[in-house]
């Protein structure tokens, strides 16, 4: 039997990663925080923010039901590419690398929680893409393909913003990239991830402006335990 982190899929959870230790993966120079894992710790699903040391690296290897990375800082590589801070990727299921950092990055990770080999292989420049207004909020979409309950998308709200009350009829999850927002239930600033159970609510407000990493309808690939 193995150790979960934050398993329980019908809890609202919260995590602070600026407040939790960095462990170091199994090369030593590639170091997470995880705030949720089931399985294996090295072949179980994951979400976690992770951190490449300066000429960091990890072998090649596959990615069985796919992969999720938000680069947060920094310039993550592999042999397809460079990607700078705010580069979206989703590599699914089938998909084949070797990253690598030369200067170090920061990133936001979610592996095994795509499965589907037709799901596309999504690359998405959310620094010059442009932002969509839909009422106060502006919102960059990530994902979302016919087929497949999870949509993954940016927000971003002005400063001295009010949510009235939205419902995540299928659950969400959230990533404070920038800023700080507020609930009923508590304050959070950068690089906080929360993750909602189907049919939550929440009113959110903002002082200072915040921009969030929104996922919803991804319980529907999550196992719990």
């Amino acid at each position: 039997m193995h150790a979960a982190i934050h398993g329980d899929l019908s809890s609202r959870t919260v995590v602070d990663t600026k407040a939790i230790s960095w462990t170091p993966s199994p090369g030593g120079a590639v170091l997470r925080k995880r705030v949720h894992l089931v399985g294996p710790p090295e072949a179980g699903q994951v979400t976690a923010v992770v951190q490449y040391e300066p000429d960091s690296h990890f072998h090649s290897h596959d990615h069985p039901d796919g992969e999720e990375i938000l680069v947060i800082d920094g310039v993550f590589s592999d042999e397809h590419g460079h990607w700078p801070t705010g580069t979206y990727l989703l590599n699914p299921e089938g998909f084949r690398h070797a990253p690598y950092s030369r200067n170090g990055c920061l990133l936001f990770v979610k592996l095994r929680q795509f499965p589907g080999r037709d799901r596309q292989h999504i690359i998405v420049d959310t620094v010059n893409s442009p932002w969509q207004r839909t009422g106060d909020r502006e919102l960059k979409q990530l994902y979302s393909q016919p087929g497949y309950e999870d949509s993954m998308r940016l927000e971003r709200w002005p400063p001295a913003s009010t949510i009235d009350e939205r419902e995540f009829p299928l659950g969400a999850e959230l990533f404070v990239l920038r800023g700080t927002f507020e609930d009923k239930h508590g304050f959070y600033d950068a690089h906080t991830w929360l993750r909602l159970p189907p049919h939550s609510t929440q009113t959110l407000k903002t002082e200072d402006g915040c921009e969030l990493y929104v996922k919803e309808g991804g319980f529907a690939y999550l196992r719990s335990a």
